[in-house]
């Protein structure tokens, strides 16, 4: 099969090729997905998962990519819920092979069913950008409707998911970014927009959640303006600043069936839009995951056509 592969994290994307690979085989509850579309996250050629395994091993020449929407074609021993020529989407193990590939082996509990009115190219820009928020809003932020959230990178592909979902819990959401991505970010739901590089962000007020993408600084100043017993989320790994009366959490996303099917079901009722940046074959991903500008939304890669 066809597969981008990493070998050298000082190179980062600029080290991607384009390979031949064997075909995976299916473990114990796994499922062989043949893959139409995957998405790519810039910030997985810093995570460790990317080069080692489990036990701290050396894995190159991996293969990156961890969204994926695509068809069932084999089941593992034991697997159980999903059925060959099944059209899924999902979020792959962070330690194993990748969905920059043609085939991938992936357990069938990070699977949810795609409905045959989405798109491949939709389903798979969805897992990590919408789960992350689903659960850092609900699970970690514990949102209630009547809430304000200051949603930080609100034009990216999160956080443009944590605007939406958390406008439709019944939040006020104060989105920020740089001052071209004000119209963006107001289009997707913000109630205002701040610019993290002209507008004084203390002046938004208290607030009750924090929904960090940036840190450093950003977070520290973020801190001080939740109200007592709200909570600053984060998902750029530990948390440095803590509100004085408040909780601070940082979570890795996992894959959840159940949270998958809430997100795709509100993109079928038209409560939820993705945010699609570029789309490129399997063919020509190396240039596509090296842009020469800005990304705007999420990078997909079509496998199939």
């Amino acid at each position: 099969m066809k597969a981008i592969v990493v070998t050298d994290q000082a190179a980062g994307t600029a080290g991607m090729t384009l390979v031949e690979r064997p075909e995976p085989q299916a473990s114990i509850n796994d499922v062989i997905v043949q893959i139409h579309a995957s998405g790519f996250v810039p910030t997985e050629m810093e995570w460790p998962s990317t080069w080692t395994d489990r036990a701290g091993r050396d894995k190159t020449p991996s293969i990156p990519g961890h969204e994926l929407a695509g068809v069932v074609t084999a089941l593992g021993y034991g697997t159980t819920g999903l059925s060959v020529g099944q059209r899924v989407f999902g979020l792959a193990d962070w330690h194993r092979d990748g969905t920059l590939a043609e085939y991938v082996a992936i357990e069938a509990r990070n699977l949810a069913p795609l409905p045959g009115d989405v798109d491949f190219t939709v389903g798979a820009s969805l897992p990590i950008s919408g789960l992350t928020a689903w659960q850092g809003l609900f699970q970690h932020g514990r949102l209630q409707s009547g809430q304000t959230v200051l949603a930080h990178g609100a034009a990216g592909a999160v956080g443009t998911m944590v605007t939406q979902l958390a406008r439709e819990a019944g939040a006020y959401v104060i989105g920020t970014g740089r001052a071209g991505d004000r119209e963006k970010a107001l289009d997707f739901g913000a109630h205002e927009f701040v610019d993290l590089e002209k507008d004084a962000l203390e002046e938004v007020g208290d607030v009750d959640l924090v929904f960090d993408v940036i840190g450093g600084d950003v977070q520290k100043r973020s801190a001080a303006l939740i109200k007592a017993g709200g909570t600053l989320v984060s998902i750029v790994g530990p948390v440095e600043a803590r509100p004085a009366e408040g909780l601070a959490v940082d979570f890795v996303v996992e894959a959840d069936r159940a949270e998958l099917g809430e997100i795709v079901q509100r993109v079928r009722d038209g409560r939820l839009r993705t945010n699609i940046g570029d789309v490129s074959a399997l063919d020509d991903a190396v240039a596509a995951l090296n842009p020469t500008g800005r990304r705007k939304g999420k990078t997909i890669i079509r496998v199939r056509p």
